[in-house]
């Protein structure tokens, strides 16, 4: 297998690694444990479900290890292309990563919360869960940012169908547009949801395109003999 198939290939594997975690962590475990506008009812699925709860919060860490990962490895795949567009890959990975951890500490608190309370509990896990989303919501801009340079390594290797570069910057655009929506306008809520999709179809495609194909069997022959074989990373 070409080295840089291999690449790629770890990359998508990486990639779907975050997708899953992320997946699980946030859209599958963390409903059944926050509920809006009571914190009662959140306090006692903490106490009631603290097992499920501390499971949320491996997942979400794992999706850390998952997304740091993948940074890095976008960084290995594009930097023949342009280094700088592929640092911006990983460096913005990183900063959501990041995100991610602080995030996860939150959760982790609300736990040592409900185990050992103190002063108004209740109140003190659902705020902890509250800023939990937002720094998901936030984080969303770095998520953007870190899609643009990869769309535009797409487009400008021409390793992928160039569709899919375009799918990413729409979707980074939207990334990176859509905090600013949530926290100008009033009830924004579904719009801000909306400007997700492009970037999830551009996503689901590069990790299916990276574990597939890996990149264009032709764009391998065209590619110059330093970019065949690669310098292995530092030790």
């Amino acid at each position: 297998m070409h080295t840089l198939t291999r690449t790629a290939r770890m990359t998508g594997l990486f990639y779907l690694g975050m997708a899953i975690t992320a997946a699980l962590g946030f859209l599958l475990i963390r409903p059944q444990i926050f509920v809006a506008d009571d914190p009662s009812g959140t306090l006692a699925n903490l106490v009631t479900h603290g097992s499920l709860a501390r499971a949320g919060v491996a997942l979400e860490l794992a999706m850390v290890v998952a997304q740091a990962f993948t940074a890095a490895w976008f960084y290995r795949l594009f930097r023949t292309v342009n280094s700088f567009a592929a640092g911006g890959i990983a460096a913005f990975g990183l900063v959501n990563a990041v995100v991610g951890l602080v995030g996860a500490a939150m959760l982790g608190t609300a736990i040592q919360v409900s185990a050992d309370p103190f002063g108004d509990a209740a109140t003190t896990v659902q705020v902890l869960y509250l800023v939990s989303y937002n720094m998901w919501g936030v984080g969303a801009l770095f998520f953007g940012l870190w899609l643009l340079p990869m769309g535009w390594c797409v487009l400008r290797s021409g390793w992928m169908p160039r569709a899919l570069g375009w799918i990413l910057v729409a979707g980074g655009v939207g990334y990176v547009l859509s905090p600013f929506v949530l926290y100008l306008a009033d009830d924004a809520q579904v719009l801000f949801d909306a400007m997700a999709y492009p970037a999830s179809v551009g996503e689901f495609w590069m990790i299916g395109y990276l574990l597939i194909r890996g990149v264009r069997r032709q764009a391998l022959d065209e590619l110059p003999p330093t970019v065949h074989t690669p310098a292995p990373l530092a030790s």
